[in-house]
């Protein structure tokens, strides 16, 4: 595992946290030197061809049409027909495939690991981009191979113009208050809603480290969800104290007020209570996971290994003990366990049985982690 950074260019990171996070953009020259792009253009373009990579064209001028977004997986025969110039790849979530991307995105966890989404890569030809955008989220881009012009605008909210005929959110005006070319090494920090354009000089690839942050009314909708599943059918709206009324088809404050009073009595969840749901949603992955073994193998392997596209984080109880959240599901186990699955990548069977106090519990843990497809056995060692 790459260690986390701890600084960025000249400043440390708690500086980078109290002044620039969530606050404005900061320019990182060779905040990693020396950085080579793990991976080239050509096997880009061929893993843009497989069904389970998430990929996307965006062509900014092609048939007498601007901004066009084609979706993958593409053909091979479609690279022969695009233009020489103006177009841009993007493949999602490639930390999952290439390993040098996994210990890019462990540099920067010295921010809370479930907030940290993917790595997107992106290649584009000479004068390629995505057009002027701005994203919900905190972003870093490091430029991997050749160069980009990044120009960095204005701060954008909901009445924010967009361009009209495309899928893509193009801004319809772009403010320019800074300009920066980014090569090999260099970072590029964006908070949310910072307008950015980047252009193509020549063929590069940047990489994309994106930050996730569900939306308010995502939040309020997937926790009622999860709080109306635990409610019982014979729990009902009631007004035994109802009285006559003027008008039948009128709905009155005493009736409104039953209502919120039933609302904020289920809202007063505690924070145990919220961090169960939300261990849950926020370890739930994007992606399929092949790689895990669905049925648990006839002998307990000595060790198991993480598959890439296992999402984890933990809740320390009160009890000592820790709430464990693995691929959506939720599992009770010690804290030192929990801290060990979150940060390696390498378990040993036995070592965990031992810190639960019975053989049983720690072996049926382990086979919830297998059934999960959160890990699976070294094939190489058979």
């Amino acid at each position: 595992m790459s260690h986390k950074l701890s600084k960025l260019g000249d400043i440390s990171v708690e500086q980078f946290l109290s002044e620039y996070w969530q606050q404005k953009p900061l320019l990182i020259r060779q905040a990693l030197p020396g950085f080579e792009t793990p991976i080239s253009p050509d096997e880009m373009a061929g893993l843009s061809l497989e069904e389970e990579i998430e990929s996307r064209i965006v062509l900014e001028s092609h048939q007498d049409k601007s901004w066009q977004l084609l979706k993958g997986p593409f053909e091979e025969t479609l690279y022969q027909e695009l233009p020489d110039r103006n177009w841009t790849l993007l493949l999602q979530a490639l930390d999952l495939y290439i390993p040098e991307l996994k210990d890019l995105r462990e540099r920067f966890q010295f921010l809370p690991d479930w907030r940290l989404d993917d790595v997107m890569a992106s290649f584009a030809v000479d004068g390629g981009s995505v057009g002027p955008h701005y994203d919900h989220y905190d972003v870093f881009l490091l430029q991997g191979y050749g160069k980009r012009h990044w120009q960095v605008g204005q701060s954008c909210n909901e009445d924010s113009a967009q361009l009209a005929g495309t899928p893509l959110n193009i801004l319809q005006e772009f403010q320019c208050l800074e300009s920066h070319v980014l090569e090999p090494g260099d970072i590029l920090y964006l908070p949310p809603k910072v307008a950015h354009w980047g252009i193509a000089q020549g063929d590069c690839i940047t990489y994309s480290v994106g930050f996730r942050a569900p939306s308010q009314a995502q939040l309020i909708e997937e926790h009622f969800q999860s709080l109306a599943e635990s409610f019982s059918e014979f729990q009902r709206y009631q007004d035994p104290s109802i009285k006559t009324r003027a008008h039948s088809h009128e709905l009155l404050g005493e009736d409104i007020k039953r209502v919120q009073d039933i609302l904020l009595e289920r809202l007063k969840s505690s924070p145990e209570e919220i961090a169960q749901w939300f261990g849950r949603m926020l370890s739930e992955t994007k992606y399929c996971n092949e790689a895990g073994l669905t049925e648990t193998p006839s002998e307990l392997p000595e060790y198991l290994i993480k598959a890439s596209e296992t999402r984890c984080l933990f809740f320390r109880k009160q009890d000592g003990s820790a709430e464990l959240f693995v691929n959506g599901e939720q599992l009770h186990c010690p804290v030192q366990v929990a801290i060990d699955i979150c940060e390696q990548d390498t378990l040993i069977c036995q070592d965990v049985i031992e810190q639960f106090e019975k053989y049983e519990s720690g072996l049926s843990f382990i086979q919830q982690l297998i059934s999960l497809a959160a890990y699976y056995e070294d094939q190489d060692d058979y």
